[in-house]
């Protein structure tokens, strides 16, 4: 038997799995920079359109915050590039002065959608960027070739914001040197993570001038709660499964990401010094959850169901997939000491070629590790049946 964590995750290795998937500093770079590029556009131009065209009783600043995988910092780079790409999800929040009984005035959600979307089209054309029109939840710029930066649009009642940012200066008082980039941040008004919480009411503008009901703090919240219970292992593992189904499913129409961090999540089981083993319980949860819908009850009362993009023959081939993977990182863990290469190849059959092929890195596993993996369970106890003596 054979361990195989440290193809994917080694303290003492820096060209591992989990390295080669995370993004390259260049492309951070860029992502960050065009991040702040729309956030410096729309903040003044917003601002001074509140009044105008929003209808406002007064001026009010936006809010920016980063949400979906860079956020939890679970973003990888696809397998493939192109068609797959990466992305940065970056919401714009206008604090409202009117809240009505379910938001902001109705004929605003439409005037604030139109707003940003011709303010993001005059950038576009200044930094040669493409506007993706057509989505009905919010705004796409394809920045480049590999990466692309979604704008949702939501809103919240002014007097909400007012406590997040009070909040948010002070907690500025105590930052260091090392962490002053989230003092500029915070100056162009992007909030730091922890304040959004405060946020109760939020809905988001669509395209066809409705306010939907939103609220992103959900997941996120629940996902780092899951986080601290379960050790960075769960983001890794999720990572490597986001991995796996960019790797099958070249056109992206396979599980979303935030369906397969909210299926492992509920039942992840940290395996201290063993991703292989974390990565091979996983799969099978995974697998056991794909066949259904998948919700939350920490999430939106458990009413999302986060499988919804999978019809029911689709759930049924991601599900054996994902049997298959947990089968195959098995099959890999069973190779005799004397064949680690066989190991790496049925490894990289599942995960792809990013798997590096360092023998050097496997090593003998007594199978210890493997047997305390596995959940005690509670079984009967045993019949004594009455005996006479003599």
């Amino acid at each position: 038997m054979l361990k195989l964590n440290r193809l994917l995750f080694a303290t003492s290795e820096t060209d591992v799995f989990i390295d080669r998937l995370a993004p390259t500093p260049h492309q951070r770079e860029t992502l960050v920079q065009a991040k702040n590029d729309i956030r410096d556009h729309l903040r003044p131009r917003i601002r001074a359109a509140t009044v105008a065209v929003l209808g406002m009783d007064k001026a009010v600043d936006p809010k920016f915050r980063t949400q979906g995988s860079w956020s939890y910092r679970t973003c990888i780079q696809p397998a493939w590039q192109p068609p797959q790409e990466m992305d940065w999800d970056f919401g714009v929040y206008l604090p409202v002065t009117v809240w009505e009984d379910n938001g902001p005035p109705h004929k605003m959600a439409k005037l604030y959608f139109t707003l940003v979307e011709k303010l993001l089209a005059d950038l576009c054309t200044d930094k040669g960027w493409e506007l993706i029109t057509g989505k009905d939840t919010c705004i796409r710029i394809q920045i480049n070739n590999w990466a692309h930066i979604d704008i949702p649009l939501y809103a919240a009642p002014e007097a909400e914001f007012a406590t997040i940012l009070e909040k948010s200066f002070s907690a500025q008082l105590t930052l260091d040197s090392a962490r002053g980039a989230l003092v500029e941040n915070a100056a162009f008004g992007e909030i730091a993570e922890q304040e959004w919480a405060d946020l109760d009411h939020i809905v988001m503008a669509t395209r066809s001038g409705e306010w939907k009901s939103s609220d992103p703090e959900a997941v996120s919240k629940w996902f780092l709660d899951r986080l601290k219970e379960h050790t960075d292992q769960l983001r890794r593992v999720c990572c490597y499964l986001k991995a796996w189904r960019d790797l099958h499913w070249k056109a992206g129409d396979g599980p979303t990401s935030v369906c397969i961090m909210v299926a492992v999540a509920q039942k992840f089981e940290a395996i201290r010094g063993r991703d292989d083993l974390a990565l091979e319980a996983a799969a099978k949860t995974l697998a056991n959850a794909l066949r259904g819908d998948i919700r939350a009850p920490g999430i939106d009362e458990g009413k999302e169901d986060f499988n919804k993009r999978l019809n029911p023959a689709q759930r049924e081939e991601a599900s054996a997939m994902a049997i298959t993977l947990a089968q195959q990182i098995q099959a890999a863990r069973l190779k005799p000491l004397h064949a680690p290469g066989d190991a790496i190849d049925i490894i990289q059959s599942q995960l792809g070629l990013r798997i590096p092929m360092r023998t050097d890195l496997i090593e003998p596993d007594s199978g210890n590790d493997a047997v305390r993996s596995v959940p005690a369970r509670e079984v009967s106890r045993p019949i004594v049946r009455a005996t006479t003596a003599g």
